[in-house]
């Protein structure tokens, strides 16, 4: 029991004055120290002066009343400062030492050492003292422990602890650089897995097969950069002796691994030492635990991934037979410097990344100190990165430790000496945070906590101090947030800044990267031609001008964007066409300097497609619309025809005002192509927004055709005259690349002559058909009227009454099929009211015979055996191919062809409208039409992807990898998903195409 239970509460006056000394509990303080007067003194102010000096009073009152020598423990701290100055430190910072301390009190006369602070342990003596604590010989050439009980594996833990003590008291006393505490932990655990191999071999059977066992250290104790409590990442290597049968030891080897990780990770009445982790090996956890040193080899020239390279960076040999470790390390490293000699390694390392960020649980990513933003893993991965660039041929930046790749790139002139300088202060900074957290319950842990009291520890076990104007913990935030964000900006400060230099020769910065390195840093970064890219890079930032000086500042953030995306080749062109177009624009150089926004939505856009950057690159003065989302949004069908209709009305040449018309579409497409990209608008959404930009501008071009003919002709026309759409424009389902089809439907006026009036409206529609068809700087909207009655054979243009007289004695059953999209879109609308009446009993037929059925299925057979590619890939086709658009679409026809004459809900021009209608009359089971509408919409949103990204129409899903990894970015996917995005698509196709053969096809 510790003296200060016996002790009555302080009075009011005493509790006050151990509250400004800096204890929480004042008043538990007074009764301890009441209790204890021999700590008043030295003592006293030693706690005043820690971290947390009710966690060191605690902790020394436990001390004191568990030690048997506990008069010459008071003696020596009262009479010592320096072994003061280190108990007291190391008690108000770890709970965990302090109970420690208390199950083995004599523990504290390490701390005695006259060479503590000045002398570091060797990693052979740390060794020895290990393995002497298991009974195993140091200079034997394979130590065996006395023993495999749990004697050996308290004794070892109590060893661990004790050297543990050691280096806490004189890291926290603020003696040691925060590396040499990681090394010396790495040297700690090396000693500990040597010493969990001699256990190890102390439990192996008699007569088990004598082998080697190379324990190779991967991650930050490979690195020699360990935190105090961190999963130990190791790779097991093991071979036969000379003479021996390979498989017999390799089953010794295994037990011996099995053994090293029971050793550290099993918990006894000393708790534990830390998981030994394994995951790291070839095939991961699905592995063999050890592997030959062949079959290591085999693995990473064949299946090996670029992760696995990244993380083999650190593999160093630690315990076990260090000859068959280095041999390990000679045959991987050559294939670890290769790496960066992948296609696509860097988007393999950010994915990597992102998908560990993405791993990180909302509420707690702003306190995560190792894997959020502005955290250690963003230096960690950067500085690799770099290597993985650069290391294959410059052998003096394959550093292991972080901070020690840092130095090397910096003095190779890949970073610049300021910014690596800033950026090891800061990794100091984070890594000395996490050592502290840690250290407190020797738990592995990187949240900064929350509660103010855990704050205020952090704070002032990190050096921060209250002031008359800031509080330790104000002070350690401002310090902490300055080097988040110092470190959040790596992409710029370590990747793409000194790119800058190399082609603009900034005067003042020490960083000189070659154009050789500039080349190679923008080959890994994805760059198709980086030689080209650096002449862009050349062209925008060179010279005084206003504009050069301002790109200068921000091409290096930007540049990080157009790697990101799958084409920064097209992306940093396009960047470059529409900054030299506009100029010395005031509006545009303030919008990329003021708003982080545009310019990267900017660089993403361009570099994710080609259909974006020709559309900016034909109206660069449109490219502030990417500045806010809700200039984003679409506009409004009667503003969008409003707006087209005031802007033909202004011009009287006709070719000027459809010119004009068709520039109105070009930043309306712009707005919706923006807006998909960013993920603002789905694939419903895009299908309308293009359908309207297309009635418009089809309205638009009416009428100004209309008021041509008239003016040839000199008189007024003597017909009337709608535009029906049909097809995808009917449906308000275009994609990018959908032509507009139509029909052309006429009444000639009261008195006209018949013949006369249907030439006037041929006039009209071959007008309008020649005005948008010229071409202009814009997508081509071409007008296809082949789903006229008799095809392209039938009159262009007919009158309601010919069309009325043809479906009545000629229509077939194709025709009611194209009929079920028929929508009016321009002209006379009470025409087109007059039509709609005239189509409905054909369309949707009172009577639909099973030969109507079969005729459907046979055309549709039809259309698949003449359109298909012959010898191709038919999945790949997005609307021929089997679970495609036409699969979906034709199935959803025919229901509507069959039940729409009765039921309401099926007469609609919308596929998925149509689609849901069905199975809510139950005429298609509810999870069929589910799994239809989910096809429909991912086929008809990767169609609009293929468009985008290569900015050419097409029907076939690119093979090509980058074409299609462009595709799965654009469609949201993450980077490196790929292959997740394609399996998807087959997924979905395959799906669809299931239920079509039983609902189509019966």
């Amino acid at each position: 029991m510790a003296m200060s239970e016996a002790v009555p509460a302080p009075d009011r006056e005493q509790a006050l004055a151990f509250a400004r000394l800096g204890f929480a509990n004042s008043e538990l303080a007074a009764r301890t120290l009441a209790a204890r007067p021999e700590l008043f003194g030295h003592i006293l102010e030693a706690l005043a002066a820690s971290a947390d000096p009710d966690l060191a009073l605690r902790a020394l009152d436990r001390l004191l009343s568990e030690a048997g020598d506990a008069a010459e423990l008071l003696t020596t701290i009262d009479t010592d400062e320096r072994v003061r100055t280190l108990l007291v430190s190391v008690l108000a910072v770890s709970t965990a030492l302090g109970e420690f301390l208390a199950r083995h009190p004599k523990a504290w006369r390490v701390l005695m050492d006259p060479l503590l602070e000045t002398t570091r342990p060797t990693a052979y003596g740390v060794r020895s003292a290990l393995l002497l604590a298991v009974g195993a010989d140091p200079g034997g050439e394979t130590p065996r422990a006395a023993g495999a009980t749990n004697a050996e594996l308290g004794a070892l833990r109590i060893a661990y602890r004790t050297a543990l003590l050691r280096l806490a008291a004189r890291d926290v006393a603020g003696g040691l650089d925060v590396a040499d505490v990681a090394a010396e932990l790495a040297d700690l655990a090396a000693g500990a897995l040597e010493a969990a191999l001699a256990i190890a071999r102390a439990g192996l059977p008699s007569g088990a097969q004598p082998c080697r066992l190379a324990v190779v250290a991967m991650g930050k104790c490979g690195g020699r950069e360990l935190n105090y409590v961190s999963d130990v990442d190791v790779v097991f290597v093991g071979e036969a002796l000379p003479g021996g049968e390979e498989q017999a030891a390799l089953r010794t080897a295994t037990r011996l691994a099995e053994g090293i990780i029971r050793a550290c990770g099993s918990t006894t009445a000393e708790g534990t030492l830390w998981p030994v982790d394994a995951a790291l090996r070839p095939e991961g956890k699905a592995g063999p635990l050890v592997r030959t040193l062949a079959s290591h080899e085999a693995y990473y020239r064949r299946w090996a991934k670029t992760w696995e390279f990244q993380a083999l960076l650190k593999a160093r040999p630690i315990a076990g037979d260090l000859e068959l470790g280095a041999a390990y390390i000679e045959r991987i490293t050559p294939l670890v410097w290769s790496a960066g000699e992948r296609a696509d390694f860097v988007e393999d390392i950010r994915a990597m990344k992102r998908r560990v960020e993405g791993s990180i649980p909302a509420a707690e990513i702003d306190r995560e100190l190792k894997l959020g933003p502005g955290g250690l893993r963003d230096v960690e991965f950067a500085v690799q990165l770099l290597q993985l660039v650069h290391g294959r041929l410059d052998d003096s930046i394959r550093q292991q430790s972080t901070l020690g790749a840092l130095q090397a790139l910096a003095e190779r002139g890949y970073v610049g000496e300021d910014d690596a300088a800033k950026l090891a202060a800061a990794y100091r900074f984070l890594r000395k945070m996490e050592h502290r957290l840690q250290l407190q319950r020797l738990r592995r842990t990187h949240l900064i906590p929350n509660d103010p009291a855990a704050l205020r520890w952090l704070a002032r076990s990190l050096g921060a101090r209250d002031t008359a104007r800031v509080t330790a913990v104000d002070s350690w935030r401002k310090e902490h947030q300055r080097h988040a964000v110092e470190v959040r900006r790596l992409h710029e400060k370590l990747f793409y800044r000194p790119l800058l230099q190399a082609v603009s020769r900034l005067p003042g910065d020490s960083v000189r990267l070659s154009p050789q390195a500039a080349t190679e840093r923008l080959e890994a970064l994805g760059f198709a031609d980086p030689r080209g890219a650096l002449r862009h890079l050349e062209g925008m930032t060179s010279g005084l001008s206003r504009r050069a000086q301002i790109l200068r500042t921000m091409l290096p953030v930007m540049l990080g964007w157009f790697a990101d995306a799958h084409d920064p080749d097209a992306g940093l062109l396009a960047f470059r066409q529409v900054s030299e177009a506009l100029g010395e624009s005031p509006w545009f150089l303030a919008l990329l300097r003021d708003s982080d926004v545009v310019a990267e939505r900017l660089a993403r856009l361009l570099a994710a497609s080609r259909y974006v950057g020709d559309l900016l690159g034909r109206a660069p003065e449109a490219v502030g619309i990417v500045a806010r989302d809700d200039e984003l949004v679409p506009s409004k069908p009667a503003s969008l025809r409003a707006e087209q209709a005031a802007v033909v009305r202004r011009h009287g040449d006709p070719e000027t005002a459809v010119a004009a018309a068709r520039g109105v579409r070009r930043h309306e497409l712009l707005r919706i192509a923006c807006g998909d990209l960013l993920g603002l608008l789905d694939v419903r959404a895009v299908g309308v927004a293009l359908s309207d930009v297309a009635d418009a501008t089809i309205a638009a071009a009416l009428d100004v055709a209309v008021r041509k003919v008239q003016t040839d002709r000199g008189a007024p026309l003597d017909v009337r005259m709608s535009v029906i759409g049909m097809g995808r424009l009917g449906g308000r389902e275009q994609g990018y690349g959908s032509d507009a089809d139509v029909l052309f439907v006429h009444d000639p006026l009261p008195g006209a002559v018949e013949s006369e009036a249907a030439a006037t409206a041929l006039a009209i529609a071959n007008e309008m058909r020649r005005l948008l068809a010229l071409p202009a700087p814009d997508p081509p909207l071409s007008i296809d009227a082949d789903l006229r009655p008799e095809g392209r054979q039938g009159p262009l243009t007919r009158s309601i009454a010919s069309y009325a007289k043809y479906y009545e004695r000629w229509s077939v059953v194709w025709e009611a099929q194209a009929l079920l999209r028929a929508r009016f879109v321009a002209g006379d609308v009470g025409l087109g009211q007059q039509f709609d009446e005239l189509i409905a009993p054909v369309r949707w037929p009172a009577g639909f015979s099973a030969t109507d059925v079969r005729e459907v299925r046979r055309i549709k057979a039809r259309v698949e055996n003449e359109r298909l590619p012959r010898g191709g890939d038919r999945s790949r086709h997005m609307k021929l191919g089997p679970g495609g658009l036409a699969d979906i679409e034709w199935t959803v026809q025919l229901l509507q062809l069959q039940h729409a004459h009765r039921i309401a809900g099926l007469r609609t021009t919308s596929t998925l409208d149509a689609l849901y209608a069905a199975a809510q009359e139950q005429l298609v089971a509810a999870a069929d039409a589910e799994t239809l509408a989910s096809a429909w919409q991912l086929v008809s949103d990767t169609r609009n992807a293929v468009m985008l990204v290569r900015g050419r129409a097409t029907d076939m899903l690119p093979e090509e990898a980058r074409a299609a990894a462009g595709v799965a970015r654009a469609l949201g996917f993450p980077a490196g998903s790929r292959g997740e995005f394609l399996e998807q698509y087959r997924r979905a196709t395959r799906r669809a195409r299931t239920v079509v053969e039983r609902v189509f096809y019966g």
